[in-house]
């Protein structure tokens, strides 16, 4: 986005990625509450939730009429009208937001979906660079499992478009393989790194991640112009549960699980005067 400075954005982006079902609702949900809890705004925002393109996007896939790279086009207008209007606003407010998928989720859908990693990832290149990007993995069969346990599987979810299998359960862990499959790769790629999906174990890893993240200096950039100069080089950050420094100069990769140390300790949220200290870092750690 051209037209848009990404100069003084004081809050603090996470992303939060994963296959269909793993349970990012949930966790974005219990973050939400511990910050605010420690005296920060938050904004939620997630994937086709944008005003201009919900009702659209959910037309155009009850009719299953529209090609991949005509549904990646909707995906990424819904994604820039949510930036343009929620996102930059948000984080030039000084607040905290928690992102239920990001443009990684398009990556994985539209790539086994037989479109080129290369034009998915120029159409999302305005994307800006998150803090922090927390991949959620699963094996597919727990992923089955819990998936029956609470709302069951469904046409878009279980990939029926693409014709893995005879029925929903068949097509369902096909599906969702390719996926995590791809992400795997994704959080290669980009130098994020697989948590747990248990929630106990990633919510803590969350809050330990978060204190640092939300105090130091946000990344410059968007996802294409930091790609374009090479800046892609995987780095450390959240793995099975447990946090990790991230030195400084791998902290300029995109989208990776960064850990931020040191910078600018702009305040993110208007509720408080203050950074989450030692002691609240320590006590979230053991939640």
């Amino acid at each position: 986005m051209p037209y848009q400075s990404l100069k003084g954005l004081k809050g603090k982006l996470i992303a939060v990625e994963g296959p269909d079902g793993v349970g990012r609702s949930t966790h974005i949900e219990l973050i939400q509450e511990w910050l605010e809890v420690q005296g920060y705004g938050v904004l939620t925002t997630g994937w086709t939730r944008s005003e201009l393109m919900s009702k659209t996007i959910a037309s155009a896939k009850q009719g299953n009429i529209l090609d991949p790279w005509s549904y990646s086009l909707l995906y990424a207008t819904d994604f820039a009208d949510r930036l343009e209007h929620q996102i930059i606003p948000a984080l030039r407010s000084g607040f905290v937001v928690l992102a239920d998928r990001y443009v990684y989720t398009a990556f994985a859908r539209n790539t086994i979906r037989g479109c080129d990693r290369q034009w998915i990832r120029d159409v999302f290149g305005f994307a800006i660079v998150p803090d922090l990007v927390c991949y959620l993995r699963i094996d597919v069969d727990t992923l089955a499992l819990r998936v029956i346990e609470t709302k069951g599987m469904n046409y878009w979810e279980s990939g029926m478009d693409m014709r893995l299998g005879a029925d929903l359960y068949d097509s369902f862990k096909k599906y969702q393989g390719l996926i995590i499959e791809e992400f795997d790769k994704i959080a290669e790629e980009f130098g994020f790194e697989a948590g747990t999906s248990m929630t106990g174990e990633m919510n803590t890893a969350l809050r330990r991640a978060g204190c640092p993240a939300i105090d130091g200096a946000r990344p410059a950039g968007t996802i294409g112009a930091v790609r374009a100069v090479g800046g892609h080089a995987p780095g450390k950050g959240i793995r099975a549960g447990v946090d990790r420094d991230a030195p400084a100069a791998a902290r300029t990769g995109i989208g990776q699980a960064r850990i931020a140390v040191g910078g600018d300790r702009a305040r993110a949220g208007q509720r408080s005067n203050r950074q989450p200290d030692a002691a609240a870092c320590a006590a979230a750690a053991v939640v």
